[in-house]
């Protein structure tokens, strides 16, 4: 059975639109996409009055080299959001599949999946992050289509364990497509899930460069996906989705003087998210710290309400995460810069606006 079995078959019969960049490539008088003849006439506007490559060959062989795969399993996205919309829509039929999520958890997939109108299963993480393989199983349906994991997972900065996700994979061949959420990978220190796709087809992993590589206002991701996935997420992608200047600063960024900045940068996130993991566990009316392996920490208080707004009237913005389940007394903190988390630890220590 293939995984495309699982799909849609409408979207599998589906003709794409075909722009008019992928129906000729060359020539030096571009007169079949009707783009403006001339730049705007604004700072770097030179090439943008034509549409970009729909998937930008430099930048498709790049990241392939990055994740360790080929570029025929790399689909461009604007952040990993696109993918998550362009899987949901196509495997999921309306009012008949449904998607599965382990709560707390990053909520575009619910909601990509409500939008596409596919019911939401939810089989909850334990109050300290853990995945029960067991009960994620169990909780498959006939209409299942997805499973989405996320490691390490947001907003509990949880690893879910290679083994674990290839049993995963593995109880779910010809059943559900098991998408590995790992946008905060480059944190964890550990190798990517993306092997596993040499062996399983129904696996599907999301890479962003939003976090790790400082590139959140570009809106650059990626689908890793055996090559029929990814053709078929290429029938229903919008025919033009990276701007150009945005494909520029990915291209810069992972450059080998930007690989080098962010290298340097990740060793300073890393010291500072073990420098805030000890001492705000020292801290007067902090319950807990969950171990991460993300950029974040989230932290139980005795009274995260209070705490909120306290770092609010001290100009400091942190994530409110108590509307999840099992994270009702819990606070989502983005580990900054040195002395933004030192502006953090002032705070919480003074018990009142610095």
């Amino acid at each position: 059975m293939s995984i495309l079995d699982l799909a849609r078959a409408d979207i599998r019969a589906l003709a794409p639109y075909s722009s008019a960049r992928m129906e000729a490539q060359g020539g030096t008088v571009l007169l079949n996409a009707n783009e403006s003849s001339r730049p705007p006439n604004i700072p770097g506007g030179e090439g943008l009055n034509r549409y970009p490559d729909p998937q930008p060959r430099g930048l498709v062989a790049t990241l392939a080299d990055l994740y360790g795969t080929t570029d025929d399993r790399v689909l461009v996205t604007r952040g990993s959001d696109e993918s998550i919309d362009l899987l949901v829509r196509a495997f999921c039929r309306a009012g008949e599949d449904a998607v599965l999520i382990s709560p707390p958890t990053f909520g575009m997939y619910a909601v990509c999946a409500r939008i596409q109108g596919a019911a939401v299963i939810e089989s909850p993480l334990s109050r300290n992050g853990v995945l029960d393989i067991d009960a994620l199983l169990d909780a498959v349906t006939p209409a299942t289509r997805i499973v989405f994991v996320c490691t390490p997972n947001n907003p509990t900065g949880n690893l879910i364990d290679r083994g674990d996700l290839e049993r995963i994979a593995k109880a779910l061949e010809g059943r559900a497509l098991l998408v590995i959420d790992e946008a905060y990978a480059e944190y964890s220190g550990l190798a990517s899930a993306a092997s596993l796709i040499d062996t399983y087809d129904n696996v599907a992993v999301l890479r962003t460069l939003s976090k790790a590589w400082s590139l959140a206002g570009a809106r650059v991701g990626a689908c890793i996906a055996r090559p029929e996935v990814i053709g078929l997420l290429r029938r229903i992608i919008p025919p033009y989705p990276l701007p150009s200047p945005c494909v520029d600063a990915a291209m810069g960024a992972l450059s080998y003087e930007g690989r080098r900045l962010q290298r340097h940068h990740l060793h300073e996130i890393l010291n500072e998210r073990a420098r805030m993991l000890v001492t705000l566990r020292q801290m007067p009316g902090v319950r807990e710290v969950m171990p991460s392996y993300a950029n974040f920490l989230a932290v139980r208080f005795d009274d995260a309400a209070g705490t909120y707004r306290r770092l609010l009237a001290a100009g400091v913005v942190v994530r409110d995460v108590s509307k999840y389940a099992g994270l009702e007394d819990a606070l989502r903190i983005t580990i900054g810069t040195g002395n933004e988390n030192d502006r953090v630890l002032a705070v919480l220590r003074a018990g009142a606006p610095a």
